[in-house]
């Protein structure tokens, strides 16, 4: 990675004033000529092309598809003489931008100094002023020293004596503060590198999930390791392992990752309660945005169940959550590290980012953070990662039906079926409910529904066998009825 910093435009110092001379006549010289100096122009760095994600999928089963200065102020010379300098400064997303102008007020000519006045004549009452002064100051002197033996041989005295401190005040920081929350979950968060067995791949994030070293990541982050690929994790003090791929799921967009003899020392992080979350709460995000490894930003969660449809990175399979939203910054490379409540707790798995530069979610293109992160709810993600290390396959809840993946605000509209297959599965928890092809779900529970990956990401939230209460429209009416939810094994 490579960064650009913007250089700073800075005027030299006007020179020292002149030395006092004998006579009061200021100097007539004229001064040398000054050029003005050019200003110092400031490149804004480019922003990387990023990537677009169209969304694929079904109920049934996710479907192919793909995938984020300022100027140097005039320079000229001799300044104009303000009291203070002024100071302008610009930044730039990506590489950070930095220039200043400063002016100091135009120094005026020394005049001579007046002649010393004339020796006033001796008093002789000087001599009793200075005995004086020398009495009072060994009265005070006195005074002192009696006042500090007795504050020392009674400390229930009205003198209090205060010492000063020797250093500039305590460093430790608190379990609640986000320097206290860094410091407990760096390190067990690792950075990382995946490789295919043709050499190409990436930089991302995971946290340690239990003792045996387990580490729990984004599917996109590993997916190019799966088949005969290489997998290295490195904890922030420099310790590098080998890992392998226990299990991914490329719907959740959730991989199970184990280190090759895992150190016995390892402190998983505290899982929190996602559907406890509330709008507004203090998020810190751990990751290595753009390669910066064990990088700490912070902000709030903005919103809740936000339906979100990405890529594992291959463009062959898609993946959907009802996600968290927050506004910590959260690049290329945080993918796949925990998301943490203001007590260290782990509340998501940052995933995704909306990009200006790509329009989309995902993508390959090296999109910046605006403010727009999305994270996998730890709840729906604790659930995968613990099948993925029991069976090495992700299990998905379904309702058998397919589902159009356009982007309405109208539903969900059960489709006719595609590739031969029926739009709801015989013997189906849909067809069991009585759905039929043309009907559309507007909510499942009390969650509306506005389209197709709206539906897939609310049933994933869920686990095989919950109940649901579907409500659709059919003919112009509105419908409620209650579904259990069935089960599918694997990605595929």
């Amino acid at each position: 990675m490579s960064t650009e910093n913007e250089g700073t435009a800075v005027p030299p110092a006007p020179s020292a004033p002149p030395v006092p001379v004998e006579s009061p006549a200021a100097s007539t010289r004229p001064a040398a000529p000054t050029a003005p100096i050019p200003a110092v122009p400031a490149d804004t760095p480019d922003h990387a092309p990023a990537r677009t994600t169209p969304a694929y999928a079904s109920a049934g089963s996710p479907g192919p598809h793909t995938p984020q200065g300022g100027s140097a102020p005039d320079a000229s010379w001799p300044p104009p003489p303000p009291a203070t300098p002024s100071y302008g400064d610009t930044g730039a997303a990506g590489a950070g931008s930095y220039a200043d102008g400063g002016s100091g007020g135009a120094g005026s000519g020394w005049g001579a100094g007046f002649p010393p006045p004339a020796p006033k004549p001796r008093n002789r009452r000087g001599g009793l002023v200075a005995a004086i002064l020398v009495a009072a100051l060994a009265a005070g002197g006195l005074g002192g020293g009696l006042g500090y033996t007795l504050a020392r041989n009674n400390d229930s005295g009205d003198s209090t004596t205060v010492s000063a401190s020797d250093s500039g005040g305590s460093v430790k920081r608190d379990a609640g503060t986000i320097a206290g929350v860094a410091d407990t979950a760096l390190p067990s968060t690792v950075t990382i590198q995946a490789e295919s067995s043709s050499g190409e791949g990436g930089t991302g994030t995971g946290f340690v999930f239990d003792k045996e070293g387990h580490i729990v990541t984004n599917n996109h982050v590993v997916a190019e390791a799966v088949d005969g690929g290489k997998l290295t994790a490195t904890f922030p003090d420099g310790k590098k392992y080998d890992a392998q791929v226990v299990g991914h799921a490329a719907g959740y967009d959730v991989a199970v990752i184990k280190l090759e003899n895992a150190p016995s020392n390892l402190k998983p992080l505290t899982l929190g309660d996602s559907d406890k979350v509330a709008v507004g709460d203090s998020t810190i995000a751990i990751g290595a945005p753009f390669g910066l490894s064990n990088t700490v930003t912070t902000g709030i969660i903005s919103a809740k169940n936000r339906p979100v449809a990405s890529s594992d990175g291959t463009g062959s399979n898609a993946s959907y959550m009802s996600a968290l939203q927050t506004d910590a910054s959260i690049n290329p490379g945080n993918s796949g590290g925990p998301l943490l409540d203001a007590q260290g707790n782990v509340i998501g798995i940052n995933s995704a980012i909306q990009s200006t530069s790509n329009g989309g979610l995902g993508g390959t293109g090296q999109a910046g953070s605006i403010g727009l992160g999305f994270a996998i709810p730890i709840n729906q993600a604790k659930y995968v990662a613990q099948q993925l290390i029991k069976t090495g396959k992700p299990i998905y809840a379904k309702i058998g039906a397919s589902v159009s993946t356009e982007d309405t605000t109208d539903g969900a509209k059960i489709t006719e079926g595609v590739n031969g297959a029926d739009g709801v599965e015989s013997g189906g928890p849909a067809a069991e409910a009585g759905l039929k092809p043309g009907d559309v779900i507007t909510k499942l529970d009390d969650r509306v529904i506005d389209s197709g990956p709206t539906l897939i990401g609310e049933i994933w939230t869920h686990q095989p066998g919950d109940k649901v209460k579907i409500t659709y429209e059919r003919d112009g009416q509105t419908r409620t009825v209650d579904l259990t939810l069935g089960s599918r094994v694997g990605d595929n």
